[in-house]
């Protein structure tokens, strides 16, 4: 069982509040032993004066008097007594012995004194003494502290509500930017083709921090952007030689060898025009965002693949739910996955369901072999192919989940794989459903 918590805040937390709590109770506890002190100096003064003073006037009081003046002789904590008082052994304890010193100093040089221990649960002490007639007096004292102020325990509440207070204000303070440079790490798109900045705001540090990563982001859209222009200048420099191969081959007397060569050439065509879509798809898209009737959309899209005889079907509990959206990079999104999913089956299933208040998932299924677990995200990867025959007929570029996947990150949304237990391919696509 671990003690110490997982967590940065609590951490910080923690260790702050501790502090403040040791440096108040260490403040207090001097405060207070330097109060108790300085009372029980009063105090202890107080007593000397007021016994002296009360005993030097029942002395001088006719005896048959004394008794009414007991009354407004008597104080909170000690009383007086004519009579010799209870008997009993010494007093022990700390307290008894300090009053028992200060009336010492004060009645033994003029008066008999003895004093007596009371048995009870608090210090309770007897003063016996013989006044200069010869009649017994006794002084009845329960020696103690004054009272703590009323408001005293207020003032200590209130003093610990501004500790948490501060501690709180403090890690706050502390764990805040990088609270903010988290979510901003988890929400990093680079495929996105537009980064998020972070506010280069606050403490020194955090500007420097929210500075550098900003640059880093730059960075990396411009190493992407650089990688893009590359492959679309290849890409769209290999046409035109590839034209001139595929008239030159026209031209061959060999029938048999044309053919070869013209697959190959058809073949080299396909993968510089998807290399050529895969660099456009990392561009930011300019496109603008359109309102449409999503379902009507997909069905639409579906029909166009059974009006040529392709086993795709669509399905959709919703009915009517409009999406803002990119209506052409979203058709090439689904274009892509349809086209994978009859490529790699024999039939594909579409369907549309609302996975939230404000999220709705497009899912495309197919009914082949599926994708190993390992390789799931892999594929999602440019030029990325399962197949180890290097076969473009069956293998394909490996571009098309490549560039869905990017184009959905540029929707806003997030393209999902997963094997299913019947068996095939189920790809989601995740978009949201709020104003953008």
């Amino acid at each position: 069982m671990k003690l110490w918590p997982q967590s940065l805040r609590a951490r910080l937390s923690l260790v702050v509040l501790a502090g403040l709590l040791l440096a108040n109770g260490l403040s207090l506890s001097l405060v207070m032993l330097e109060r108790t002190n300085s009372v029980r100096n009063v105090m202890l003064g107080n007593l000397e004066y007021d016994v002296a003073t009360s005993v030097a006037i029942l002395d001088r009081l006719p005896a048959q008097e004394r008794a009414a003046w007991l009354p407004k002789l008597a104080r909170g904590n000690y009383r007086y007594l004519l009579g010799a008082g209870e008997p009993g052994v010494a007093p022990t304890d700390k307290r008894s012995r300090d009053a028992i010193r200060s009336l010492t100093a004060t009645l033994a040089g003029q008066y008999p004194l003895s004093f007596t221990a009371v048995p009870g649960p608090i210090s309770h002490i007897q003063a016996h003494i013989t006044l200069h007639d010869g009649a017994p007096l006794t002084l009845d004292l329960i020696p103690h502290m004054p009272p703590v102020a009323r408001w005293l325990p207020v003032v200590l509440i209130i003093q610990l509500m501004l500790m948490l207070l501060c501690a709180w204000l403090a890690v706050r303070t502390v764990i805040r930017p990088f609270t903010r440079f988290t979510r901003a790490v988890d929400t990093l798109q680079p495929a996105a083709g537009q980064a998020h900045m972070l506010p280069e705001q606050g403490p020194t540090e955090v500007q420097q921090a929210a500075r550098a990563f900003n640059a880093m982001q730059d960075r990396i859209q411009g190493h992407l952007k650089e990688r893009a222009q590359i492959l679309a200048a290849i890409s769209h420099d290999l046409q035109t030689p590839i034209t001139r191969m595929k008239l030159r081959v026209e031209m061959a007397d060999d029938a048999a060898l044309s053919e070869k060569l013209m697959q190959d050439l058809n073949t080299m065509t396909q993968l510089v025009r998807e290399g050529i879509a895969y660099a456009r798809s990392s561009d930011r898209l300019e496109e603008p965002l359109q309102r449409i009737a999503l379902p009507a959309f997909l069905d639409s899209l579906v029909c166009d693949y059974t009006d040529v005889g392709h086993p795709v079907t669509f399905q959709s509990p919703v009915l009517s739910l409009i999406l803002s959206t990119r209506p052409q990079a979203l058709r090439r999104v689904m274009t892509n996955l349809i086209d994978n999913a009859l490529k790699y089956g024999s039939s594909a299933e579409v369907s549309l369901t609302q996975s939230a208040p404000h999220g709705v998932q497009i899912a495309v299924c197919d009914n082949g072999q599926g994708i190993p677990e390992a390789e799931l995200n892999a594929v999602l990867q440019p030029f990325y192919r399962i197949e180890n025959s290097r076969n473009r007929t069956t293998g394909g570029t490996g571009l098309g989940l490549a560039i869905a996947a990017q184009l959905v990150v540029q929707l806003e949304g997030r393209l999902t794989l997963e094997n299913r237990q019947a068996g095939g391919l189920r790809v989601c696509i995740a978009l949201p459903l709020t104003e953008r």
